[in-house]
């Protein structure tokens, strides 16, 4: 007598693998599978929901927009179990703690995260530096440093304070373009310009200089360390935090007739996480030193 099958999370993480790798090889590989293991997995997921999954070619293989759902439902699941392995450890100061956060942020957090593991040898970190907001709601992360709020009830978010934003270029640039250090509005179409990638033209900087008059981008990335590169190297004119920039930089503050913009700050995290000593410790730790570093 044929018994019923059950979808099972060794299934979906299959399906996921899949999903993510675009063949069964390559996910066979990520997962420590064979090839024919992992496709036996998704014919069993198939047969029990009656329906295709996965689209196979020549080309390779695709998940079939039915079972996004499904991607969905592993994707929730992975992000709660590397929750709960980050939530292993006893309920003071020990385990680990997942952050998200731009680029920008990225040595300052290290600096504090450092300085925490001397104190707390016992902590783990986990630095993901990214330019999209995750999904805290969902633990992909524990903390999240931003720029924008998010619409979910489940997080709790502190303003921490707003970043001045202000123009720099390196000493070379200003030296052939701006000789005495003040750009002004009808020289802002002739100058070089160093930005975000066009898909982030919504950010506050990139808004503030088009509306300025801006047009010569000569070199976008998704990457601040990039950017902030080519700026040292002369390339052009760059948007940035106001007061940051270290001793001995080839970075200069230039003058304006509009001033720009400040952002706000938000430190996020999942308010089940608010009695967690560890987060909090993190949280606090990074609050102290994003407050000095702005004032």
């Amino acid at each position: 007598m044929e018994t019923s099958y059950e979808p099972s999370w060794d299934d979906l993480r299959v399906l996921l693998a899949l999903h993510r790798h675009g063949s069964f090889l390559a996910a066979g590989r990520v997962l420590g599978m064979s090839t024919s293991s992992t496709s036996r997995r998704i014919e069993a997921l198939e047969k029990a929901l009656g329906r295709p999954l996965v689209h196979r070619s020549s080309a390779g293989t695709s998940v079939e927009p039915d079972a996004l759902e499904l991607i969905n439902l592993a994707e929730q699941f992975e992000f709660g179990l590397q929750a709960v392995r980050r939530d292993e450890g006893d309920s003071s100061l020990s385990g680990s703690v997942r952050l998200s956060l731009s680029e920008g942020f990225i040595s300052l957090a290290t600096r504090v995260l450092s300085d925490l593991r001397r104190t707390h040898p016992a902590l783990l970190f986990e630095l993901v530096s990214e330019t999209r907001m995750a999904d805290l709601s969902k633990r992909e992360a524990d903390i999240g440093i931003r720029i924008a709020r998010s619409t979910s009830p489940v997080l709790i978010e502190r303003e921490i304070g707003r970043i001045q934003l202000a123009l720099y270029a390196a000493r070379s640039y200003v030296e052939r373009r701006v000789r005495d250090g003040r750009i002004k509005r009808d020289d802002m179409v002739r100058h070089d310009f160093i930005g975000f990638e066009t898909h982030m033209n919504k950010m506050p900087q990139v808004q503030w200089l088009v509306e300025q008059g801006a047009k010569r981008f000569v070199f976008r990335s998704n990457s601040y360390f990039a950017l902030r590169e080519a700026a040292e190297q002369g390339q052009g004119i760059i948007v940035m935090a106001a007061g940051l920039v270290m001793p001995g930089s080839e970075l200069m503050q230039l003058e304006t007739e509009a001033r720009l913009p400040t952002v706000p700050l938000f430190l996020a995290y999942h308010q089940e996480l608010r009695s967690v000593k560890r987060v909090r410790l993190v949280v606090d730790a990074l609050e102290k030193a994003m407050r000095a570093a702005m004032a």
